[in-house]
């Protein structure tokens, strides 16, 4: 019997010492950050806000715009333009784009040196943080 019973303590031991073993070798990594933090996501709440809340909405101070969303890029750079709302081809009056994860916005354009700008920018910051709701 007493064979049996050191048989019993030397399986606990071993099994107590690789638990050990194996947590001592986790990292301690940083959690990553959930994938709705990512450039594209992110970018896909702004233009869902933006196209919502801007446009179909029919709000004055964006009726001479129209949104021209580029979210499939390959450069990893998910973006927005607005547009002259009869020259959709000209140059953009405004680019939002997301980098990253958790994605870096950047907007820039002359655009957000009017007075529709600094709304723009808080639009965009309250979309990106996960808000969907018009100001």
């Amino acid at each position: 019997m007493p064979s049996f019973s050191s048989a019993r303590l030397t399986v606990l031991a071993c099994a107590v010492a690789s638990f050990t073993l194996v947590a001592g070798c986790q990292s301690n990594r940083p959690a990553t950050p959930s994938a709705s933090s990512a450039a594209l996501p992110t970018m896909e709440r702004v233009a869902l806000g933006a196209n919502g809340c801007w446009f179909k909405s029919g709000d004055p101070a964006f009726k001479a715009y129209r949104l021209a969303p580029e979210l499939n890029s390959f450069s990893g750079r998910p973006r927005i333009l607005i547009v002259p709302r009869k020259s959709p081809e000209a140059r953009p009056l405004a680019v939002i784009q997301a980098e990253g994860h958790p994605a870096r916005l950047q907007a820039f354009g002359p655009l957000l040196s009017e007075s529709v700008g600094t709304r723009i920018t808080t639009d965009v910051r309250r979309w990106a943080a996960g808000d969907e709701g018009c100001s």
